[in-house]
């Protein structure tokens, strides 16, 4: 009777958790099929739809190394049961927005909760679940739960604006949660390490503000002017925050990063794959639905719908990336993995470049960049664990979610400024002459999220017509081929450097 009773509290305390994992992937998700609507309803501009998702992991990112220190000091089970609580206070802020400051602001909170809760799910189940098979069963739920959140989140959120409306992909997390602390409360168990370490205060603010600093820069630099004297001085303290984030690191006897783990080569080729996987893939998923919907002119379930092939292999392909792993290492599976995604976006590249483009043409890059990632993520998140000692692994861990966060924030902003300005240059070269460089990167920004109907009353000197509708269409495919060609290249250097590191021929360093 007892161990029954054992194993139904395990189950619910298991559902709880997985609850959790739930709302933070499709955080992740859904929110970028709503974005084009954002930009009608909010009046939202291209850089505020940047920050509407970059903020989100800025917050994760801030708060990532300090929540486990802090859950570890004062409690798992009650530090996931209040940032649960936050995290749908903060979801009900978002879904009452009336303004975009409103929503980036309660957007970062909601990304500083959400990060504290997830590294909280992996320290609950790691003691609510300490035998071999309950366990692996465990991790094993709560991993298939992150890859549905993660594979099926552009439909569900597609299908809530669909039937309700974009505030609704933000307020259903708010009973969710509610339900998911009142089940933690009365089934995970409370552990607590009384060895916990100090957190690493100065390590979060400098590594925050540099972060934070760099996104500011790309994002902010065309409005600023990159070399003006404000924002010469922002890539100032950026660059200061770095230096000092590696001087404490290296001082301070409880980082938060163990710089030295660095040194040995099958965990720093594993952190390029981490990278690599948030230089491209993850990125995209922002900028593919304003593709869908802005030049193919797709509905929001049609476009939930075509971004299936490019999530969906994320979740089928990680029982293959394992078994490849142990077969052939993942020294090789990695590397691998990351030229697959980039193969993926030259073929999306190619996909969207030709007349009559539709998902069809997309298809073939999209499934070879989800193949890609699901063949990579897995053996990624093994190996940085793997390659170090067991009392190291959490720290490890922590160095591999920070490093796929900040990519994530940087190359949001990147891809932007790179989608502007294949517009820009495009719209140049058709329309040189005949309205000025100003406007028509004013013109560019406006392109790049679709907002071809306020062109007319806002720059009557276009005199849109057919002709010139058809100029703006054919910039904004230009723009996505150039975002395309930058994810396909860059993770192709990636994975070329993390095979290089792993160094097959060479034993492996443990430290």
């Amino acid at each position: 009777m007892n161990q029954k009773f054992n194993s139904d509290k395990n189950n619910i305390a298991l559902i709880a958790i997985c609850l959790a994992n739930l709302m933070f992937s499709l955080e992740i998700s859904s929110v970028p099929v709503i974005l084009p609507t954002l930009e009608k309803v909010l009046n939202a501009s291209l850089k505020d739809m940047q920050w509407i998702m970059n903020i989100y992991t800025i917050g994760c990112t801030t708060v990532l190394m300090a929540a486990g220190t802090l859950a570890d000091r004062y409690g798992r089970k009650q530090v996931l049961i209040i940032t649960t609580i936050l995290f749908g206070v903060s979801s009900l802020i978002c879904g009452l927005a009336q303004n975009v400051v409103l929503l980036v602001i309660s957007r970062f909170f909601q990304g500083i909760s959400g990060g504290a809760m997830l590294i909280c799910q992996v320290a609950a189940l790691s003691y609510q679940f300490q035998e071999g098979k309950e366990r692996s069963r465990a991790f094993g739920a709560w991993g298939i739960i992150l890859g549905i959140g993660l594979g099926f989140g552009p439909i569900i959120g597609g299908a809530i604006l669909a039937l309700l409306s974009w505030k609704w992909v933000f307020l259903v997390h708010f009973p969710i949660a509610i339900l998911t602390a009142i089940l933690i409360y009365g089934y995970v168990d409370e552990s607590k390490d009384t060895n916990s370490k100090k957190i690493d205060l100065w390590g979060m603010i400098t590594l925050s503000i540099a972060v934070f600093g760099l996104t500011y820069y790309i994002t902010q630099g065309p409005d600023l002017g990159f070399t003006s004297p404000t924002a010469l001085c922002l890539l100032g303290v950026t660059a200061l925050s770095f230096m000092l984030f590696i001087g404490v690191e290296k001082t301070n006897p409880y980082p938060m990063f163990d710089l030295s783990v660095f040194k040995i080569r099958d965990f720093s080729g594993a952190i390029l794959g981490s990278i690599g996987m948030n230089f491209s893939f993850w990125p995209f998923i922002i900028y593919l639905p304003i593709y869908f919907q802005s030049y193919l002119h797709y509905d929001v379930v049609a476009v939930g719908l075509s971004l299936l092939a490019y999530t969906l292999p994320t979740l089928v392909i990680p029982p293959f990336a394992e078994y490849l792993s142990a077969r052939y290492r993942s020294g090789i599976v990695i590397p691998l993995g990351l030229f697959v995604i980039g193969l993926g976006f030259i073929l999306m590249k190619y996909g969207c470049s030709i007349e009559n483009a539709s998902w069809l043409t997309m298809l073939p890059g999209s499934l070879l960049a989800g193949i890609g990632l699901g063949l990579t993520n897995t053996p990624v998140t093994n190996t940085t664990t793997g390659s170090v000692s067991a009392n190291r692994s959490g720290m490890a861990s922590g160095i591999d979610m920070s490093a796929r966060l900040i990519t994530l924030a940087i190359n949001i902003a990147l891809m932007a400024f790179i989608l502007v300005n294949g517009i820009f240059y495009y719209l140049n070269t058709s329309l040189s002459g005949t309205i000025d460089r100003k406007t028509l990167y004013a013109i560019a920004e406006k392109a790049a999220i679709g907002n071809f109907s306020s062109l007319n009353q806002q720059y009557p000197q276009l005199k849109i017509t057919d002709s010139a509708s058809s100029i703006l269409h054919l910039a904004l495919a230009h723009g996505f081929e150039m975002v395309l060609l930058y994810g396909g290249f860059g993770v192709w250097i990636l994975a070329f450097l993390s095979f290089i590191l792993f160094n097959p021929g060479k034993p492996k360093n443990r430290l």
